[in-house]
């Protein structure tokens, strides 16, 4: 019998492929060295127990499939019918027998990447509305997805580390995080400090504030500085995996002000 490869041709999506299945692989390998008993001990999210995490997780790769399949049949298939579901399922997964969430996360896990793999090339960019209401391109789910499993197995808290993360992952998520800060701030949605981040010596990534608004004359006239605002930005230093867990709010360690002291915690992500 021949394998069976992944249909999709486009670059740029092969790779984000790759990255979430190798954080798959990450969170599979954390999973497996917990002990049946730890999985119902706290994780490192509030509230949450691991066997809570890995619910999530699980139940997020189900939700993905949907919208696979959604692309693919042409018939709409939401991730989730509702948010209260989503939440009602997550918390009553937690509660399932360490076995049944063991065999939830890998049936999961095998159900979405055999999705990936037979969707044909042409239904890549069949567009599909996130749980959050935005509508991307299907092939968006790739990149969905290893946001999941990279950042949830950290919160296992059995020893994954940011410090492990690929760097493709660390630099595409910390400025995908300030664009959405950025975009929060602008929007009113929240109030949002004007942070400049650090990431490595020669790395600036911007922040705009609320409050922050463009001078369309000094913009017209070239000139450097054309955002402004009556606050100063806040500057944060760390290296790139530093940033990312602060501003992701897992630890504010490694994150500093420009006087050397611990940052002001990082504004909410999600």
């Amino acid at each position: 019998m021949n394998a069976r490869h992944d249909q999709v041709t486009d670059p740029e999506v092969q790779r984000t492929l790759l990255l979430a299945r190798r954080g798959q692989a990450y969170f599979s390998r954390k999973l497996a060295e917990l002990t049946d008993a730890e999985l119902y001990q706290a994780s490192l999210l509030p509230g949450w127990s691991r066997a809570h995490v890995v619910a999530h997780v699980g139940y997020n790769a189900r939700a993905l499939t949907r919208l696979l399949e959604w692309a693919n049949t042409g018939v709409e298939s939401p991730m989730y019918a509702t948010t209260s579901q989503r939440n009602h399922e997550i918390e009553l997964g937690a509660t399932l027998p360490a076995a049944a969430l063991r065999n939830l996360s890998e049936h999961a896990a095998v159900h979405l990447t055999v999705e990936w793999r037979d969707l044909p090339a042409d239904k890549w960019t069949v567009p599909v509305r996130t749980a959050q209401g935005r509508t991307v391109p299907v092939s968006e789910t790739a990149w969905m997805r290893a946001r999941e499993v990279w950042l949830h197995a950290i919160d296992l808290d059995n020893g994954g580390r940011f410090s492990h993360l690929p760097d493709e992952f660390v630099r595409r998520l910390l400025p995908e995080i300030a664009a959405t800060w950025s975009t929060r701030a602008t929007t009113g949605a929240d109030q949002i400090p004007a942070l400049v981040l650090h990431p490595g010596q020669d790395d600036v990534i911007l922040v705009t504030g609320s409050g922050q608004e463009t001078d369309a004359a000094a913009a017209d006239a070239g000139a450097a500085d054309a955002a402004r605002t009556d606050v100063a930005p806040m500057d944060v230093y760390g290296s790139w995996t530093d940033l990312l867990a602060w501003a992701t709010g897992r630890t504010d360690s490694g994150a500093v002000d420009a006087t050397g002291q611990p940052a002001a915690h990082a504004p909410r992500w999600l």
